[in-house]
């Protein structure tokens, strides 16, 4: 992408604005490339659509928010009966909702209520996966890394056989857009056996791709407030 001298007028239509990036050629992108090139462009370009679609979230009306929250809420609660009977007795990672994410907060109540053990992801070293801490809704939460409330050091650490993955983009065929720290993917890249991953995000945040990366890992199953949106065949 840094060779656009044939374009018309000299011009270099792929170094310039990270924009310019939805257009790599289908024959130049190498998803098991490591070109520096191509990754840098790639980064730009998920950093202006990180941007955009973080911009458009930010404008959704409380209302709207609250809607799409309850039906998502609704989705999950049904997605984790039809494949894990309810989940009762297994470990699923939740997620505090930040910067307009979904709220389904108080599902993860009556999923405890219900026997499923709740727990939430922690930042415990800088660039190092994740932990995950155990939560019931007499936790007192403390202030985590980007001051994201989180459960004190106190509590058990347990590994997830079933986690939510909160998305600021996604596709079809299961990637998703992050908030670019790499967290995520380190953490499912470490964890040992893998958690069944469930992304949980809007409609409206939908992409075609994400230009995937050799780092990048694709989810399980991903909801939106209308449903099943992509799902990986495991049979």
């Amino acid at each position: 992408m840094s060779n656009g001298s044939d374009k018309p007028g000299g011009q270099n239509r792929f170094t310039s604005p990270p924009c310019y990036a939805s257009d790599i050629a289908p024959d130049y992108f190498d998803p098991l490339a490591v070109d520096p090139d191509q990754t840098r462009d790639v980064s730009r370009w998920r950093k202006a659509e990180r941007t955009r679609l973080l911009a458009e979230r930010r404008e959704l009306s409380v209302a709207n928010r609250k809607a799409a929250s309850e039906a998502l809420a609704g989705h999950l609660r049904k997605a984790l009966r039809n494949r894990f009977e309810g989940a009762q007795g297994a470990i699923l990672s939740a997620y505090w909702p930040i910067k307009g994410e979904p709220d389904i907060r108080s599902l993860m109540g009556e999923l405890h209520e219900a026997g499923v053990a709740i727990a939430f992801p922690v930042v415990e070293t800088r660039f190092a996966p994740l932990i995950f801490r155990r939560w019931t809704p007499e936790t007192r939460m403390v202030r985590g890394d980007w001051n994201i409330p989180v459960p004190p050091s106190a509590s058990s650490v347990v590994t997830p056989a079933i986690a939510l993955a909160p998305l600021v983009g996604w596709t079809e065929d299961g990637y998703r857009l992050g908030y670019g720290g790499g967290y995520f993917d380190r953490t499912l890249a470490a964890l040992e056996p893998r958690p069944f991953v469930i992304g949980i995000g809007f409609d409206a945040a939908q992409l075609s791709t994400i230009y995937p990366q050799p780092h990048d890992i694709g989810l399980d199953m991903i909801l939106t407030e209308s449903g099943v949106r992509a799902q990986r065949d495991i049979s």
